[in-house]
């Protein structure tokens, strides 16, 4: 932080008074949140052709990916697209932690990645920090990165966030290596009710709670 001229407040690099920035302006540092009609609350999606394990699983069939919703119907159109690259490219953004921060934390409920994965080691990493600094807000991360998720200790990940590391393989077991984990299944025994309510989570909080080891979703 730096001391804004004639000021007692602190100010970010570029001048702004700590805290003071105007929604818009945050939103045009991370490119904007997303909102899926799903979720209780709001998300951040990326471009799933950048994911790094998705974009091999898509070409699997009988994969999770294959198929992915998120490269066909509304995400093809060129607004959609111009979007998700906005965000892609903002997360390299040395204000994007700030901003991030600033926008979360109205909300209860965040989810991370309603399309797009974990960049890297250094992007998780500042993920971490936002949910370090947004306390009052339950986040859900799902993820395929295991060579990322296998850099980080289980006691590093902030307690208000839950990474879900996901199955690669329909009706394939829940992995052993990390706690958390999300599994896809043709056998009608899963745990995930959106597909009763309007595929909705309505009052499911599943997802982002610790307590649930593993949630199942059916296959769609």
């Amino acid at each position: 932080m730096l001391k804004c001229p004639k000021q007692k407040q602190s100010c970010h690099p570029d001048g702004w008074p700590a805290g003071r920035r105007l929604k818009k302006d945050l939103e045009k540092i991370v490119g904007g949140l997303s909102k899926p009609s799903k979720m209780p609350g709001p998300a951040y999606n990326l471009p799933a052709s950048k994911c790094i394990t998705g974009s091999k699983l898509v070409k699997i069939p009988g994969s999770v990916c294959h198929g992915c919703y998120a490269l066909k119907g509304r995400y093809r159109f060129p607004n959609v697209q111009a979007a998700l690259e906005r965000r892609l490219k903002a997360i390299e953004s040395p204000q994007w932690v700030d901003a991030m921060i600033q926008l979360i934390k109205p909300h209860k409920e965040f989810r991370w990645h309603d399309s797009g994965d974990i960049q890297s080691l250094e992007h998780l990493q500042n993920i971490f920090r936002i949910c370090r600094k947004t306390p009052d807000t339950k986040h859900w991360l799902p993820t395929r990165e295991a060579q990322i998720l296998k850099r980080v200790k289980v006691n590093e990940v902030p307690r208000n966030l839950v990474i879900r590391f996901s199955s690669h393989m329909i009706d394939q077991a829940p992995v052993n290596f990390w706690p958390w984990t999300s599994t896809v299944t043709t056998d009608g025994n899963h745990s995930c009710p959106a597909a009763t309510q309007n595929n909705e989570c309505k009052d499911c909080r599943q997802c982002w709670s610790r307590d649930i080891k593993n949630v199942s979703y059916g296959k769609h």
